[in-house]
């Protein structure tokens, strides 16, 4: 609805809204029954807020059904095209949402920029997830797009970390996985490595994404996983047949960026999966200058071994120990482990091992870029002199046909090696712990009020009394503003042993006027006089000696 400018029809509108907002059902009958006809759906001129989308926004399911029985239209928008489902949606009121789309408001309509209801749900709690839910349950466009091309499931996976499920959720409802920000060229999955969010990466990549797509700037998914320094995204885009060694618009490759960040894991892992360790960005600096100047001396140390490796290798001659196939190959299928152990049951032998026919049949069929000759060759690697099967543990591994220092297993956090030292003789001593001695509840001593003997009011000195008092009038009455404290402070129960230490006279005169024993034990059957002899505090020592 266009706002209405006629001046008693502002009035009656603005009457309108503070009816809703003091929930004055009684006032909003009267105006809908003799204001203007379809007052309920008019909207005030400054923001466009209607009476509906001020109940939403109260979060008042009572008063929005209310003017709903009443003839108020759902779909009524702002001034900004938003309507009363969106700002329901954008604050997590999931009960007025649900209201509103079981009498058929249209969850398609869009914003002045193209945003539909889903774009207001991307918020990180459990409320905004269940408006996702009831959104998509009622017909919200999945791949809506704003007037910028910025597609939905783009924007949540640019806060996947803190969103995870909600991203989930829009990849099992169908989301494009390959949604891209025409702006920046920015993909779903790059944001998704930028976040650090593995499992939106894998969900992704496991729909179809597209690894090796790169945006504006020539980085992809792998630049964005080592900035972050995120291994386990690494490991996932290589297992994608994901390139690691792309080069960016200004010249830093993924190993440059892991370097930046010191993750000598991630180093070692892209200089090993085919980035060429050697290449200088357009400041003139490899990626170990780039750990150098940044102090990581572990990633330095990393990227050193793998240079030497690399210039090895490039040797005319020279014997591949580790061809990239096989690494993305072994990747692949720890990837794939479930599925592929599945696969193998289905064929197996009956001892663990399955024909080497079926094998090759198996990688085949499920992996899409590795070619028949290179599957025959894992296969003979595997293949036993005794017997024509072959081992899928020993497959799994990759020891046969990968270096150790490849495997997985050599990523993991290494043992540190003890001292070696003289061997002590005898029996090693073993710490016996030592119980602490304390009163048992039932025989600690309790007050009228259910407070342990021990436990005494402490008394509170306030400024005033030092200030102004009897001994020491005001000067002035202005002055004298002790009527103004009439409350009395709340009463403060601390052990009696802590005040002992404080030297807290008062409180202990008061406690003992009121019957507190002086050798009243606390629960570690410490007295009075034993605290103040610990404290080596004097007077305290003479004023216990002189209370018996």
């Amino acid at each position: 609805m266009l706002p209405v400018d006629n001046r008693l029809q502002n009035l009656q509108i603005y009457k309108l809204l503070q009816c809703v907002h003091q929930k004055d059902k009684k006032q909003i009958e009267k105006l809908i029954k003799n204001g203007f006809p379809n007052l309920i759906n008019f909207t005030e001129p400054m923001d466009g807020h209607s009476a509906l989308s001020l109940a939403c926004i109260k979060n008042d399911i009572d008063m929005c059904s209310f003017l709903l029985e009443r003839g108020a239209h759902p779909d009524v928008q702002d001034k900004m095209g938003r309507t009363p489902a969106m700002k329901a949606a954008e604050l997590g009121h999931s009960l007025v949402l649900e209201l509103l789309a079981k009498i058929k408001a249209d969850m398609t309509v869009v914003d002045n920029e193209g945003k539909g209801v889903l774009f207001y749900c991307i918020l990180p709690t459990r409320r905004h997830y269940h408006c996702t839910q009831i959104a998509l349950d009622y017909g919200a466009d999945i791949n809506n797009c704003s007037t910028d091309g910025k597609p939905v499931f783009l924007q949540a996976c640019e806060q996947a970390h803190d969103i995870k499920e909600i991203c989930l959720n829009f990849l099992e409802r169908g989301a494009n996985p390959n949604a891209r920000d025409p702006v920046t060229g920015r993909t779903a999955i790059m944001e998704a490595a930028r976040e650090g969010a593995l499992e939106v990466v894998r969900g992704i990549l496991e729909r179809g994404g597209d690894v090796n797509l790169f945006d504006n700037e020539r980085h992809n998914a792998a630049h964005f996983a080592a900035k972050g320094g995120f291994f386990e995204i690494l490991r996932i885009i290589s297992a994608y047949n994901g390139d690691l060694g792309l080069i960016a618009m200004n010249g830093n490759t993924p190993l440059h960026y892991a370097a930046e960040g010191g993750f000598a894991n991630c180093c070692k892992f892209i200089g090993q999966r085919g980035c060429d360790p050697t290449w200088t960005n357009l400041l003139a600096k490899t990626p170990r200058a780039v750990a150098k100047e940044g102090g990581f001396k572990a990633a330095a140390t990393e990227l050193h071994k793998i240079e030497k490796n690399f210039i090895k290798q490039s040797k005319p001659g020279a014997k591949e120990n580790n061809p990239l196939w096989a690494l993305r190959l072994y990747d692949w299928s720890l990837e794939h482990q479930t599925a592929l152990l599945q696969a193998f049951e289905a064929v197996d032998q009956g001892d663990g091992t399955v024909a080497k026919d079926d094998f090759i049949s198996v990688i085949q069929k499920r992996c899409p870029f590795v070619d028949p000759e290179q599957i025959q060759t894992i296969a003979e690697a595997h293949e036993k002199l005794d017997s024509e099967g072959i081992n899928t543990e020993e497959f799994f591994k990759g020891f046969k046909y990968l270096q150790k220092s490849c495997l997985i297993t050599s990523f993991g956090p290494k043992r540190k090696k003890g001292k070696k030292g003289k061997k002590r003789r005898g029996k090693k001593s073993v710490a016996v712990p030592m119980p602490i001695c304390v009163i048992p509840k039932s025989a600690c001593l309790l007050r009228e009020d259910g407070f342990p003997v021990y436990m005494i009011e402490a008394v509170q000195s306030t400024a005033d009394s030092y200030r102004i008092n009897r001994d020491h009038p005001s000067a002035h009455p202005v002055h004298d503003d002790r009527a103004w404290y009439t409350n009395e402070p709340r009463k403060m129960y601390m052990n009696i042993n802590f005040l002992v230490r404080a030297g807290d006279i008062l409180s202990l005169q008061k406690a003992f006027e009121e019957g507190v024993p002086v050798d009243a034990k606390d629960k570690y059957y410490k007295t009075p006089l034993m605290a103040a002899c610990t404290s080596g505090n004097i007077d305290v020592v003479q004023y216990l000696l002189e209370k018996g």
